[in-house]
């Protein structure tokens, strides 16, 4: 099977071995420069945790990127295949993954050993490019967030990675469009500004082949016309067609113009007409906080009592 090749709806994916404290992990930086300070003290609660392995040039800068192209699909290759890692951390987001993409796509499924990835932002990219394998991922704070979220999140992240429990729901959201009507699919998605630039790559096949699914959506520094144009692109490029609930997290810093509609606002109007139920003030994202969800198990979402709940564990 390669990368571009369509999966299953309604199949139970694939899931990484439970981590134990002790394990051994990587920690990468495949998209934008990390900032020292912030990358030191993610570490330093990461490493209370786990054995921490990192590949030289973590710190590499270029421009806008952590480093040349070379650089950085060398160390995401050996973070996916290396069988003595037990999982991988991205260092931040940002921007270049899908620089990476087209050297990945041929990857066999032997050539990328089960493990847990986390991140979130750009790492989007990654959560598409394991979905095509039918993985399931970690939608997780990056190693220069780690150190600044609150203790309850990294228990959560903790427990995410260690139990064979389904984590528990995620509460007190609130439903701002379609339908009250309670519905169950499969949890993917990410960041919007990078999902909707894997419209027309196979990346995008996930929300298309993967039976009905619970899109997860955050935003950071986007105007609210530019969620208009996003929205918009994933609904023409048919990635919206599967979606039977949307769960909005963080939209941090999406301000327009006083007289523009709110980012909340614009994505509730353009979901309005499917009537599927909307529900926001998730806290994930690029915010105070980073609650860790796993993207590709089967979720539940009830509108009436605000809450998305895990049907399935993360780890196995």
């Amino acid at each position: 099977m390669s990368m571009a090749a369509k999966t299953s709806p309604g199949k139970r994916w694939q899931k990484p071995a439970a981590l134990r404290p002790g394990d051994a992990v990587a920690v990468i930086a495949p998209s934008g420069p990390v900032p020292s300070e912030r990358l030191e003290a993610g570490l330093v609660v990461l490493r209370e945790r786990y054995r921490v392995v990192q590949a030289d040039g973590l710190l590499a800068r270029r421009g806008f990127l952590a480093g040349e192209d070379g650089r950085r699909l060398a160390e995401l290759r050996w973070a996916l295949s290396d069988p003595q890692l037990r999982a991988v951390f991205c260092a931040r987001g940002g921007h270049g993954l899908l620089r990476l993409v087209s050297p990945l796509l041929t990857a066999r499924p032997q050539e990328l050993p089960q493990r847990t990835l986390v991140g979130f932002s750009d790492v989007t990219v990654l959560h598409g490019l394991l979905a095509l394998h039918e993985r399931v991922t970690i939608h997780g704070p990056v190693l220069t967030q780690l150190g600044e979220l609150p203790v309850d999140d990294r228990e959560s992240l903790w427990a995410l990675l260690e139990s064979r429990e389904s984590p528990p729901p995620l509460l007190g959201l609130q439903s701002v469009a379609g339908s009250a009507q309670t519905v169950t699919g499969r949890l993917l998605g990410g960041n919007l500004e990078v999902l909707s630039r894997l419209c027309g790559t196979p990346l995008g096949e996930a929300l298309l082949h993967s039976g009905e699914v619970v899109l997860l959506l955050e935003e950071v520094t986007e105007a609210p016309y530019r969620i208009d144009r996003a929205l918009t692109q994933l609904r023409l490029a048919g990635l919206l067609d599967q979606v039977v609930a949307v769960v909005v997290g963080d939209l941090l810093r999406c301000e327009g113009p006083a007289e523009h509609p709110t980012a909340l606002a614009v994505i509730a109007e353009r979901l309005l007409g499917s009537g599927i139920p909307v529900l926001a003030g998730a806290p994930i994202g690029h915010g105070a906080r980073n609650r860790a969800v796993p993207l590709g198990v089967q979720v539940v979402v009830d509108p009436r009592r605000g809450c998305l709940a895990f049907a399935e564990a993360a780890v196995e």
